[in-house]
């Protein structure tokens, strides 16, 4: 009875969720799969039989070229980058004599809690070329020749767009980050004291092992910002401009959708930002698997 008891209970906990799941994320997905064979120019529409051809289009639209790039730029960047950015600041705010630690785990993490939009207009007037935050500290430095139109220049764009993702997200990794390394015993760290380790050979020899399957989830997290956080704030920013320098596989797709009518031709886009991310996910899976220490 015991045991009948505990299958009726973990159907009646998991069942709900998994409804849930299917309804809105399993099923729209099949979804964007189906319709990416068809040619649909409406969403009231009857749709035809298209089978391949939204793919084979895709081989030869520049446009979607340069989102293909733009995107895989930032699913490689970007789940280096933060990741590490954000161990670096959970190190520091919990392993080192810096004072008023607490405030600044705040200002680290506020970013984090901003709306989206608020994030990428703060940095439109951070960035901008007469009134802005940067170029204002370059003229009073007597700098006026590197002084860009940062959103406007192809050049820039797109890293001014990855500073601004960096400054958002790595906040919220940290505090992953920092229960990680509370969870590490005080003792590993007074041995390695002990036999000579200074701060550097603590963060490699024990924090970074110690806390690795903290690290392959805040990759795994980081993989979805570049994807989800780049379409939001290019959006806002630069409107995937100047030209398409900035433009990401997803904007090209609501582009295709919204404003060109083509929803078939964008759930082939869709499909394959979904495959890029699965890919990816797959690769630093592999890369940074290794036995788990526990402790």
């Amino acid at each position: 009875m015991n045991k009948r008891s505990g299958y009726i209970f973990a159907a009646v906990t998991i069942i709900p969720g998994f409804f849930l799941v299917a309804l809105f994320l399993i099923y729209p997905m099949l979804q964007m799969v189906y319709q990416s064979f068809f040619d649909v120019s409406s969403l009231l529409g009857n749709p035809s039989y298209a089978g391949l051809d939204n793919y084979k289009s895709l081989l030869t639209d520049e446009n979607f070229i340069i989102a293909l790039k733009n995107t895989i730029f930032l699913t490689l960047l970007i789940p280096i980058a933060v990741p590490f950015i954000s161990l670096v600041l959970a190190v520091l705010v919990t392993q080192t004599k810096l004072k008023e630690k607490a405030l600044y785990r705040v200002l680290f993490f506020f970013p984090s809690v901003l709306p989206m939009v608020s994030v990428g207009i703060l940095w439109q007037f951070i960035y901008h070329p007469t009134i802005g935050i940067i170029n204002s500290a370059l003229n009073s430095l007597g700098l006026e020749a590197i002084a860009f139109a940062w959103l406007g220049d192809e050049r820039f764009a797109m890293w001014a767009v990855v500073i601004t993702m960096i400054w958002q997200a790595a906040g919220y990794l940290m505090v992953m980050n920092i229960a990680g390394i509370d969870r590490i015993p005080l003792e590993l760290y007074e041995s390695a004291t002990l036999d000579g380790a200074g701060a550097l050979r603590k963060f490699t020899a024990v924090t970074v092992p110690f806390l690795w399957e903290v690290v392959r989830m805040t990759i795994v997290f980081a993989i979805g910002i570049a994807t989800n956080v780049g379409f939001i704030l290019t959006a806002v920013m630069t409107a995937g401009g100047p030209g398409l320098s900035t433009t990401v596989l997803l904007r090209y797709m609501f582009t295709q959708a919204f404003q060109n009518s083509n929803f078939g031709y964008a759930m082939s886009i869709a499909v394959v930002v979904l495959l890029i991310s699965f890919v990816i996910s797959l690769i630093s899976n592999r890369l940074t698997n290794r036995e788990t220490i526990e402790y």
